[in-house]
């Protein structure tokens, strides 16, 4: 199936090869334009998503009808939106593909049955659900406690080489403020 997939699950679990072809059998491959929307507010993900190559947006619009980025996922993250699959309510989150790019896509249904067919998937998941929460909660430590300037530090280390492919737009929903002071930022740390 794909080496990243297999890459990225050993790091918390050991699979022999026919474990991981069992695995990566209900995953169905899917690609997506530049600017095509995978999830949109309102609708019910039914998905879970591991991107292998391209970059995503992960977003929702605030009250005022602005973009706030909740995170970028490129090759190696999972994209979904995490209440909206397990709690079955429409979707707050919109995921759109900011380039052209090809995720492994696994429904809610197949992923409940290899909880059940394959105990270590289970173990899995759980591992990454924590790793997620612990991503989490320094997302919006750092929101909530940090200025601006370091929380561009932080993006920069988080997603090393990741700026060149985004707008200052981007990057500067992602953390907050507007694009101006993002510019600010930049000069001045230079």
């Amino acid at each position: 199936m794909s080496s990243l997939l297999y890459q990225n699950i050993s790091r918390y679990i050991e699979l022999s090869e026919e474990e991981f072809r069992q695995f990566a059998e209900p995953f169905e491959l899917k690609k997506f334009k530049k600017k095509e929307t995978v999830l949109k507010e309102g609708d019910y993900c039914l998905f879970e998503g591991f991107v292998l190559n391209g970059c995503f947006k992960v977003y929702y619009l605030n009250e005022n009808g602005f973009e706030q980025a909740l995170y970028f996922a490129v090759e190696g993250w999972w994209i979904t939106d995490i209440d909206s699959l397990i709690n079955h309510v429409p979707s707050i989150l919109n995921i759109e593909a900011l380039e052209d790019s090809e995720v492994l896509m696994i429904s809610k249904k197949d992923k409940d049955f290899l909880y059940e067919t394959m105990p270590q998937i289970e173990k899995l998941f759980r591992i990454m659900n924590q790793q997620s929460s612990v991503a989490l909660q320094r997302r919006i430590l750092s929101l909530t406690g940090k200025t601006a300037d370091k929380r561009y530090l932080e993006f920069l280390e988080k997603y090393p080489g990741l700026e060149q492919r985004l707008t200052q737009q981007q990057v500067a929903s992602y953390l907050g403020i507007t694009h101006e002071f993002l510019s600010k930022i930049r000069k001045k740390l230079l």
